[in-house]
């Protein structure tokens, strides 16, 4: 199995064209925000945002597999004392451009910046708008559970009749739950609101999401070998975690500086090599292109990982 880091300098419109159809498993990205970082982006005004970003999904749409996910990071800003519209504009134009609008997560940015505005409060998250080309897409949600909570020694001690039958919901939706289903279980699906903090100061970008953000919708939506994608780059943590999680990775920046500083980190790695149904982990070995020694110990019937020339 081959694992390869394709790393591109461009923009993400023009440079998308050059991924093959149907070829990424999982598009996970931050844009930046309308009338934000300025200085390095230009910014975009929130009139012109969806204008200026159909283009790119566009082309997101054809490298995207038809069982592929695209999770987008943004949240709209205030402008004149009120919310912007243009994330919830965006969102439906990409639905007439042949969008699915599958799920919408919740960021919860557990050390927020403190502050006091006379009409809101501060900002605690940012969405996750979670877009798919079909209905039936790959989801991997046993590789997301978390531990089932304290909650579980009171409410699953002494369980009523009903508990111990599925109760039809009163409002005739068709759901239904079987309390003591749970009762053998240690862990239990997640929600959709992620509880995370941030990260700036040590990726050397204004924008940075930590690494368990994107760490997360990899593992739900990918698998070793799997494609994923990041058009806005920047620092790279997309790509980082990939390359820690044996995912292909591909990222594009326009900015030179993030571009060059991306390139230089991604290097060494963990690897897998598989026999049949057995996993053997190498640790601490660097990634290779296609020769010497190590490599001619890896080709063949286990494959080898390399990283790939970066695209200019």
């Amino acid at each position: 199995m081959e694992i390869t880091h394709d790393l591109y300098i461009g923009d993400c419109e023009d440079e998308l064209k050059r991924i093959h159809d149907n070829s990424v498993d999982l598009i996970f990205t931050s844009p930046p925000y309308a009338d934000q970082r300025k200085k390095t982006y230009g910014g975009i005004h929130p009139d012109d945002y969806v204008e200026w970003f159909l283009p790119k999904t566009e082309q997101m749409l054809r490298v995207l597999k038809p069982t592929g996910t695209f999770v987008l990071n943004i949240k709209e800003k205030v402008v004149n004392g009120e919310r912007s519209t243009y994330v919830m504009e965006l969102i439906l134009a990409m639905r007439k451009q042949g969008w699915l609008w599958t799920e919408e997560f919740i960021w919860h940015k557990k050390n927020c910046y403190p502050g006091k505005w006379p009409n809101r409060f501060r900002d605690a998250w940012e969405r996750l708008l979670q877009f798919n080309k079909h209905r039936k897409f790959n989801m991997y949600q046993e590789e997301v559970l978390v531990p089932m909570g304290e909650w579980a020694k009171t409410r699953l001690k002494n369980l009523s009749k009903t508990d111990q039958t599925r109760d039809e919901s009163k409002v005739g939706s068709g759901f239904g739950k079987n309390i003591s289903n749970w009762l053998t279980r240690d862990k239990a699906y997640p929600t959709n609101v992620l509880h995370l903090a941030t990260e700036c100061n040590n990726k050397n970008h204004s924008a940075t999401f930590p690494e368990g953000l994107p760490e997360w919708f990899i593992k739900l939506f990918t698998q070793v070998g799997d494609t994923v994608l990041d058009p806005f780059m920047g620092s790279g943590t997309t790509n980082i975690v990939a390359n820690r999680m044996l995912r292909n990775s591909i990222g594009i920046e326009i900015v030179q500086e993030y571009y060059q500083m991306v390139k230089s980190q991604i290097s060494p790695v963990q690897f897998s090599l598989f026999e049949s149904k057995k996993e053997l982990v190498l640790n601490s070995l660097p990634i290779y292109l296609t020769s010497g020694p190590l490599s001619q110990a890896c080709r063949g019937k286990n494959g080898y990982v390399k990283l790939s020339q970066t695209h200019s």
